[in-house]
């Protein structure tokens, strides 16, 4: 296992912003999944503990909010929409960084998603040298000249190297090469738009860990993925006169409210938080937090819609949902169908699904004392690729 030393302090973007189509299906293969998680999160993820300042993640405009909902839980990371080409896509990560100027950066591809600690170090390392740094492999196989389907000699393989990224550069050197890039219209690798403006490039041992995922068999692991998850959450709100009674998307009639910054509707918000914390991404409030106004008086059924989306990018749907309220008043039996039908249609899952119950604690505390509204919620996720 690798021990994560301190290193020099380093910015990263990581470019995302291909088509992918090579690994099959609609969906561009870093927001495929991998071992249970999108491809984009892995490298982003090294990134972020080997201690980058700034991460810039860029990203083509059609998958921006594909991009919004896998990096949700990854805080400090900023997205910017790529270019036509990658050269363009890799300067307007870098034009993103202008403002905090950053003496070192990263430039990886989200394709290649598992990053060892062991080459950012060394990458950094010969930065201390070069204004340019990329991690290569020996070359194993034989070589050969192709002439039109016929073998036309060979090539020596002994100074030739396969090139990887992340590739380490000098931050201003890189942003300059890039602004006076005079090269074909992608220049495809960023350690030769730093060549071509006179810039050396050192080359530091890489990794076979960095491999590249191109083609549907790449991801064929996906198969790891747990066939089901399984969630649990819990909330309470306090009841006061003059508010509206929330609960699970029904609004029931009563003598008080739930307060709170949104609706306050303590059963989609125990559910929101089972559907989160069975996908490991946070709760709600990592998500929505109170103290931003954009969802004060906001309808739950929001915040449930998306961790559902971040459920469905990781591969899951619901199975069932098991809701439980811990309430003296109201009784919860006269209302139980019109919550249930709604949070079926929530959840996109058929009524036999969602199970909903009603508890009381027997007068004790301050359910008890009705001061508030209990809810706890188990939410089974199944797997859908």
């Amino acid at each position: 296992m690798e021990t994560a030393a301190p290193l020099p302090a380093f910015a990263a973007v990581v470019v995302a912003a291909g088509k992918g189509l090579r690994a099959g299906g609609e969906t561009p293969k870093q927001f495929r999944m991998l071992r249970g998680r999108p491809v984009l999160l892995w490298s982003i993820d090294s990134l972020a503990r080997a201690g980058a300042d700034v991460i810039v993640a860029v990203v083509s405009p059609e998958h921006e909010d594909a991009a919004r909902q896998v990096l949700a839980g990854t805080p400090g990371v900023r997205i910017v929409r790529g270019g036509a080409t990658r050269q363009e896509s890799v300067r307007a990560g870098l034009e993103a960084l202008t403002t905090s100027a950053p003496a070192r950066v990263l430039i990886h591809d989200a394709a290649r998603p598992d990053l060892p600690h062991g080459v950012i170090a060394r990458l950094l390392a010969a930065l201390a040298h070069h204004p340019g740094a990329i991690p290569v492999m020996p070359v194993v196989d034989s070589l050969a000249r192709d002439e039109g389907g016929l073998m036309a000699g060979s090539a020596p393989r002994e100074r030739l190297r396969r090139v990887q990224t992340p590739q380490a550069f000098r931050y201003d050197a890189i942003l300059a090469a890039h602004r006076t890039w005079q090269g074909p219209a992608d220049a495809g690798d960023d350690a030769q738009v730093l060549r071509a403006a006179g810039g050396a490039v050192a080359l530091v041992e890489g990794d076979e860990r960095l491999k590249k995922i191109t083609f549907a068999e790449d991801l064929m692991d996906e198969s790891a993925l747990p066939p089901c998850r399984i969630g649990q959450g819990f909330d309470v709100h306090r009841l006061a006169p003059g508010e509206e009674l929330w609960l699970a998307g029904v609004r029931i009639p009563h003598d008080r409210g739930l307060v709170g910054h949104s609706d306050a509707d303590v059963a989609l918000h125990a559910i929101t938080d089972a559907v989160l914390g069975a996908i490991g991404a946070g709760d709600i409030g990592t998500h929505f937090p109170p103290s931003d106004p954009q969802w004060k008086g906001a309808r739950s059924g929001r915040f449930l819609e998306h961790a559902l989306g971040l459920a469905r990018a990781a591969g899951y749907a619901v199975g069932n949902v098991d809701l439980t309220l811990i309430c003296e008043a109201p009784k919860i039996g006269p209302h139980r169908p019109a919550m249930r039908a709604e949070l079926a249609r929530l959840m996109g899952v058929d009524e036999p699904a969602v199970s909903i119950k009603a508890t009381t604690t027997e007068r004790l505390g301050f359910t008890g004392r009705g001061e508030g509204i209990a809810a706890q919620a188990i939410v089974m996720l199944l797997r859908t690729t």
